[in-house]
């Protein structure tokens, strides 16, 4: 079955990640721009970085036969740093206008304040002058308070909820969240958030309609395989493989399609692996043998 993890940060992954993604069947993934652990000093830092995810990591997760997307914004955390937050909003317009840049994200609350607010609100406006779907981030603490103050900010901005996904559901805010129209991710872990069977149990409870999951793997504890993981409770539970499709597949399709620039080619098969090519003069390979694929 071939499955789309539709938030993961590559960028903390290694190639070894890549390699046993695609060989679980993760055919397309989303890169969000997110935090990258410690504070950003420079707005010239997030530009390298989102140099890198339109750029050096799409290259990257090609050479292992697996489709990069991403989406550009300025995360909650961040949205507190005054010294980058303005300049960071400034540059924003330049890369949601990327051929690879399939919304806005992941934006939302953190600690919940007054620039999250402004700056979530900012974004969202963004989203409509680029007519981009958007990926909202959750907050950690007070999950169902900040979940609740993101609807309301949606509903303000004049946004269609059904180019809204709101990320990093749990039992006690998913019926919000799909009451709204928004769709609703939710990021399998191993300790928190949410895990496999209990997501299996979400979807029999729910079914399908507007359900996406994913792994959101970043530098911390977490796993880049929890999606494969999932389909695999999923079916334990007994839910049917159309179903299973749906959530992991073709859902996340259906989404960030509504951005336009959703190339997965014809079928939506895997990228032909060519291990030669360089980006910039730079190889994945470290005096490896090329894998390279016969073209069609």
């Amino acid at each position: 079955m071939k499955m789309f993890d539709h938030h993961i940060h590559m960028t903390s992954r290694t190639t070894d990640d890549y390699q046993a993604m695609a060989d679980a069947g993760i055919v397309a993934i989303i890169e969000p721009a997110f935090w990258l652990g410690q504070p950003r000093t420079h707005v010239g830092a997030f530009e390298d970085y989102f140099l890198s995810l339109v750029g050096w990591e799409r290259f990257r997760a090609k050479q292992f036969g697996i489709h990069h997307f991403c989406t550009i914004g300025l995360n909650p955390k961040e949205a507190n740093n005054p010294d980058v937050a303005d300049g960071v909003m400034e540059l924003l317009p330049i890369y949601l206008e990327k051929e690879s840049c399939v919304g806005v994200g992941e934006i939302g609350f953190d600690d919940q304040t007054a620039e999250e607010t402004r700056h979530f609100e900012a974004q969202m406006q963004l989203a409509l002058d680029f007519e981009l779907p958007v990926l909202i981030h959750t907050p950690h603490r007070d999950k169902k308070v900040g979940t609740e103050r993101t609807i309301d900010l949606v509903k303000a901005s004049g946004i269609d909820p059904g180019r809204v996904l709101i990320d990093h559901n749990n039992e006690e805010t998913l019926g919000a969240t799909l009451d709204s129209g928004c769709w609703a991710g939710h990021s399998i872990y191993p300790h928190t958030k949410m895990d496999e069977g209990r997501m299996a149990a979400l979807v029999q409870q729910y079914g399908t309609e507007r359900i996406t999951i994913n792994s959101a793997a970043d530098w911390g504890v977490s796993d880049p395989l929890k999606v494969p993981k999932t389909v695999a409770a999923m079916r334990e539970a007994g839910i049917s493989e159309a179903d299973i499709e749906t959530v992991v597949w073709r859902n996340p399709i259906s989404f960030f399609g509504q951005s336009g620039r959703l190339d997965l080619g014809d079928d939506g098969d895997r990228p032909r692996v060519d291990q030669s090519e360089l980006w910039e003069g730079n190889s994945v390979l470290r005096g490896q043998e090329a894998v390279v694929e016969p073209a069609e």
